[in-house]
């Protein structure tokens, strides 16, 4: 299935700069199940979409967006980063934007090393309820809890609407590089000092828990007093037009047969997303 349903002419590979790459991966989640099941839901709300971008003002489609046959179809979370990093690397010496689908957010550790690789000296913005600065989890250094401190190992991070974390974590925070939620929901003052921390190739990491449950409950750990949709457009719009963007993922979609605005938000946001970093 094509992102945003689009027709074969805007989505052929060669022609289409944009590239989204699903990876269908649970197997290190730790509560609610089904995040392997989120980038069929995207990919299916995505087709429902109005592919008039208000904001903007462009069909951004029309530049095209090729959408890859799922990989990471593992249990075995090594197996799963080699697929997304060779995927995603493929994808960057095309000289084409990778947009990755999750999944728990264990596949962003596949394409931020890709990303690393390529580009050198990076900067991944993560936008996410929790820090995920766990050395391991449950013996794995590949959880979704360990993504950014796998980030951390060859980029530098910025944190933004984290509310939860365990202690364990204290000693890898990065002080001054952490936006709290209940610090900067509802205002607009933080947006220079999380900017200026940006240095070089921007990689955004969106954990879908990052939106408050009343805006996005279908997601496998949802905590209260989250983000809401224009506070996440608004600052990424201001990141954008300020920076080179390199790759984008978007994680942890949990779908509900009896919810589908989870599901269209995510799909919503993706393509709100690559019409912004296109334009």
């Amino acid at each position: 299935m094509n992102f945003g349903g689009i027709e074969e002419q805007y989505s052929e590979y060669a022609t289409s700069p944009v590239v989204i790459l699903p990876v269908p991966y649970d197997a290190t989640s730790t509560w609610i199940r089904g995040a392997d099941k989120g980038p069929e839901a995207i990919l299916e709300a995505s087709a429902n979409m109005e592919l008039y971008d208000i904001q903007t003002g462009r069909e951004v489609y029309l530049d095209g967006i090729h959408t890859f046959d799922p990989v990471g179809l593992t249990s075995d979370p090594e197996i799963m980063v080699e697929e997304v990093q060779a995927a995603v690397a493929g994808i960057l010496s095309d000289q084409k934007f990778p947009v990755i689908i999750g999944g728990n957010h264990s596949v962003s550790i596949g394409s931020v090393r890709a990303c690393a690789a390529h580009y050198g000296d990076i900067t991944v913005l993560q936008f996410d309820a929790h820090t995920d600065l766990r050395p391991e989890y449950e013996g794995s250094p590949l959880s979704h809890a360990s993504i950014m401190a796998r980030a951390a190992e060859v980029a530098d991070i910025v944190q933004v609407g984290i509310r939860s974390m365990c202690t364990d974590e204290l000693p890898f925070l990065q002080p001054g590089r952490i936006f709290y939620a209940h610090e900067i929901c509802g205002r607009q003052d933080w947006y220079e000092a999380a900017e200026k921390l940006l240095a070089g190739p921007v990689y955004i990491t969106i954990d879908l828990d990052v939106f408050d449950p009343s805006v996005l409950p279908s997601t496998g750990t949802p905590e209260p007093g989250g983000m809401l949709y224009y506070e996440v457009y608004r600052f990424l719009d201001f990141v954008i037009k300020r920076h080179q963007i390199i790759a984008l993922d978007v994680v942890e979609l949990c779908p509900n047969s009896t919810e589908k605005s989870s599901d269209f938000l995510a799909s919503k946001l993706i393509y709100q997303l690559i019409s912004l970093i296109s334009k």
